[in-house]
């Protein structure tokens, strides 16, 4: 299972006034049970500013963009040096990834991120992903590190979002002013209703609060992650969410990946064509597989990388559209070719396939 986990700020403090070093050593020992089970593990991780803050000792509060940039340039060290020495601890490689909306936004960006993901997991390295502060300015900013952890989970077809959190999970009110308020177990359409009983922010130590993680999980479920939003400090809750336990609120996909990924392909108005050969053609549409250079016939167009192409059996009829992972010149280049020749053709490479079937919708 591809696993997506998301902590907050307030949640590694556990409301002190310090990261909380035995909480964060309790977190890292459920990942490294779980990555030892075989799951892959994506950990978005909050709590860089306020790692700057205990770095600095005392400092005014101020709240302005350029100073929280700086402390994030500072807590973002201390932070992975912490997790570092954590996971150290169970044998477990990690890698840090810093992240903006345009990253995401941005098709090549987004290959490109998606790419290095895949290749971190199949070495069994733990990505630490947080939003990347000290560049991001206003229109390029995620804002919250829930709205991250379902981008991310779009981006590497989790199968699971864990959002842990300070509250058990969503209620029919807020119970901190109800006590008739009752835990919700399950949510399977997020509609106005679930929306209004998210409220406002929780705390001020962090960015987000119930209503971002309702938007996280409706981002979530509709790319076809299942999404969970559960109390951070039951034991062993990672474990358990993992074996299927009811806790927290768990939000179901609405979708499933190829579903979702499908639609996203096809929405986008395609900027070139191939056309492949018969065995190409056949080997898409009735064998799941991917375009490779060894079948492309013909290139139209002046397509770039990460732009959507439409494929064209022998007889001009569209049978698939994709993603490309490399530009139309490049394709004019290794079309014919063999895979292991792309790095000798070009000088570098993006992989063997030039639209990868996880990249391709069928028409």
């Amino acid at each position: 299972m591809r696993i997506v986990v998301k902590v907050g700020t307030r949640t590694l403090t556990q409301g002190g006034s310090r990261l909380s070093r035995p909480y964060m050593l309790e977190l890292v020992r459920q990942m490294a049970q779980l990555h030892a089970d075989r799951h892959e593990i994506i950990l978005v991780s909050s709590g860089a500013v306020f790692a700057g803050r205990e770095a600095l000792g005392t400092l005014p509060n101020r709240r302005d963009i350029p100073f929280k940039q700086t402390l994030a340039a500072i807590g973002q060290v201390r932070l992975m040096a912490i997790y570092e020495q954590l996971f150290q601890l169970y044998d477990v490689i990690i890698a840090q990834a810093l992240l903006t909306r345009a990253d995401l936004a941005n098709r090549e960006r987004y290959l490109n991120a998606r790419n290095t993901m895949q290749s971190l997991l199949d070495l069994r390295v733990i990505p630490i992903i947080n939003e990347n502060d000290v560049v991001g300015v206003e229109e390029i900013r995620i804002g919250d590190n829930d709205n991250l952890s379902a981008l991310v989970a779009n981006l590497v077809d989790a199968d699971l979002l864990i959002i842990l959190t300070d509250q058990p999970g969503l209620f029919t009110a807020d119970p901190r002013l109800d006590p008739q308020a009752e835990l919700i177990p399950e949510v399977r359409v997020i509609d106005e209703r679930i929306r209004r009983l998210a409220g406002g922010s929780g705390s001020g130590i962090g960015t987000g609060g119930m209503a971002t993680k309702i938007e996280a999980a409706d981002l979530a479920t509709h790319s076809g992650t299942e999404v969970v939003i559960a109390a951070g400090n039951t034991s062993n809750v990672l474990l358990r969410l993992v074996a299927g336990e009811a806790l927290g609120t768990r939000f179901l996909a609405a979708t499933s990946h190829v579903e979702g990924r499908k639609r996203w392909i096809l929405a986008e108005a395609p900027r070139g064509e191939i056309v492949v050969d018969a065995g190409a053609a056949d080997a898409i549409t009735r064998q799941g597989k991917s375009l490779l250079p060894v079948g492309i016939a013909e290139v139209r167009g002046a397509f770039q990388r990460g732009q959507t192409v439409r494929l064209l059996a022998p007889d001009g009829r569209e049978i698939a559209r994709g993603i490309t992972h490399y530009d139309a010149e490049d394709v004019i280049a290794i079309r014919r070719h063999r895979s292991d020749e792309i790095s000798d053709i070009l000088g570098y490479e993006y992989g063997p396939a030039v639209v990868h079937r996880d990249d391709l919708a069928l028409v």
